[in-house]
């Protein structure tokens, strides 16, 4: 009977140490932000207030996960690492943003299980030079990839959300 609880916690273990194990960094953020800048500016937070809280929700559909968000700029061009959910965990990308329009994205960490196909620059070159059009839409209609649909969803949002920020740290 005293091994049945030791049994449930060395199972637990090896599940948070799976999934830590499914983490694929294809790009510190450091270097994301070194590619951005050569050497990176100190970061800066943009704090989410009620005026802008309201927006942010609806390009995500649901509440922004902090009340700031870190972000460099130099001159007119911003970067912004952003998390968002894909279909149960998190993926990271990183923005560059310059005027108003996307840069470059990159995907720097990717947790999900399927899906990971978002990573390649067949797919994220889609988002070059894409613009903040009215109602939060994007300028280009972004195409999707089969398997990978909350994936492209996911990174589409952080796409309007780092051009809406970008956006509001210009004005």
């Amino acid at each position: 009977m005293t091994k049945y609880p030791v049994t449930i916690a060395l199972l637990f273990m090896c599940a948070l140490t799976a999934s830590a194990a499914d983490d694929q960094v294809y790009l510190a953020p450091e270097a994301f932000l070194a590619e951005a800048f050569g050497t990176a500016p100190p970061p800066t937070m943009l704090w989410i207030t009620a005026e802008i809280q309201p927006d942010i929700e609806k390009i995500l559909g649901h509440p922004p996960p902090r009340l700031r968000q870190r972000y460099w700029k130099d001159g007119a061009k911003t970067a912004w690492i952003l998390e968002e959910i894909g279909k149960e965990e998190f993926i990271t990308a990183g923005f560059i943003v310059a005027n108003d329009r996307i840069e470059k994205a990159r995907v720097l960490i990717y947790r999900e299980s399927r899906g990971m196909e978002v990573r390649y620059p067949a797919f994220l070159k889609q988002f070059d030079g894409v613009q903040l059009q009215e109602k939060q839409r994007l300028s280009k209609r972004i195409d999707g990839i089969a398997g990978a649909t909350l994936s492209v969803w996911a990174m589409e949002r952080m796409a309007r959300t780092a051009l809406y920020f970008h956006r509001h740290v210009n004005k």
